[in-house]
């Protein structure tokens, strides 16, 4: 099973339900300067190609397949799960060296108050125990959906990572 989250853009309405549902099951504290795992953007099109004015993102971990900030950590504390194939953490040996958060190409790793290592892990604990992450339970639209990309009927209407990009190309011209 290979897992990853699932970004319907023509869904998605900027409402934010998913970036405070992942703060809360994360016991993050904005107000202590910690940075959000998920974060909702919204985006205008300036050239008018497509006939949206905006387009609303919501961006945390993309769980990548090959996942650079997996083979760029000294301290092995990022990984995949096996079970799930979700870029997992355990900041227990980090040393906060940022090597993780330099390959990443989305810049998702952020770091703490004790300077160690924290990102989007997809609620693994969740899923592991049949329930969806905290963002998609939370998305009152149903933008946000895990997805098994191995899954030979996997016909997903959203953007993972592979398709993200290509309509955000879309989107600007």
């Amino acid at each position: 099973m290979k897992l990853t989250l699932d970004l319907d853009l023509k869904k998605c309405t900027s409402c934010g339900a998913c970036a405070i549902a992942c703060m809360d099951q994360n016991d993050i504290d904005v107000e202590r300067g910690i940075r959000p795992f998920r974060t909702v953007f919204d985006w205008e099109n300036k050239t008018g190609g497509t006939g949206r004015k905006f387009i609303h993102i919501s961006i945390a971990c993309m769980h990548c397949t090959d996942a650079p900030c997996v083979l760029a950590c000294p301290s092995a504390c990022i990984s995949k799960d096996k079970e799930t194939n979700l870029t997992v953490f355990d900041n227990t040996n980090c040393i906060g060296c940022h090597s993780c958060a330099m390959a990443c190409p989305f810049g998702i790793p952020s770091f703490g108050e004790e300077g160690k290592m924290q990102k989007c892990d997809g609620c693994a604990v969740r899923v592991k125990n049949g329930m969806e992450p905290a963002c998609v339970r939370a998305c009152p639209v149903q933008a946000l959906k895990l997805v098994d990309i191995d899954a030979e009927n996997s016909q997903t209407e959203g953007a993972s990572l592979q398709k993200l990009g290509k309509e955000i190309l879309e989107f600007q011209t």
